[in-house]
């Protein structure tokens, strides 16, 4: 196994050469874990224990290379919501409603992307801003104080999600 402690760089910026590209697939969610055990697409183990000040891994994120190779973070595109508000109220109003389902919240260039979600999707329609569900990277989650929780007796999507991905 192949134990990963830092990130190299980024394909964007480092010069793989002649190297063999092997991603190692995520899922968006599984871009902030503490601990992990995965294969690679090439079927090469490896994992990591989070030290203090590991960030969180980035599409095109580089964690191991040698002469040959290089293993590359490859985040899986998933079902999202993908928005462009118009105006700042649209802006502040759409953020406020995310935020307080405790829903994660990506933003890339001008769009707003979150997670699919059905009941959110309908109200965002209702609303009209004219949300559009594509299959998308999410990458550049925005970061808070806050941990994703839920109040009341209710669950949510990301905290379904969660509990999928912790158990061992």
């Amino acid at each position: 196994m192949i134990l990963i402690n830092s990130i190299q760089g980024n394909v964007q910026s480092f010069d793989i050469g002649a190297r063999v590209t092997d991603p190692l697939q995520l899922e968006w969610f599984e871009t902030n874990k503490k601990i992990m055990r995965r294969h690679t697409r090439d079927g090469r183990e490896i994992g990591w224990k989070v030290v203090k000040g590991f960030p969180v891994l980035q599409d095109g994120d580089i964690l191991w290379a040698d002469d040959h190779t290089v293993i590359a973070v490859s985040i899986l595109p998933a079902p999202a919501i993908v928005l462009k508000p118009l105006t700042m109220l649209d802006m502040a109003t759409v953020c406020y409603e995310i935020g307080n389902k405790h829903l994660p919240l990506f933003i890339v260039n001008e769009e707003l992307m979150v997670p699919y979600e059905d009941p959110l999707f309908r109200w965002l329609e209702a609303k009209g801003y004219e949300p559009v569900k594509e299959n998308r990277v999410l990458t550049n989650m925005l970061r808070s104080n806050v941990q994703p929780h839920e109040h009341g007796s209710g669950t949510t999507l990301f905290s379904k999600i969660l509990q999928l991905t912790t158990k061992s």
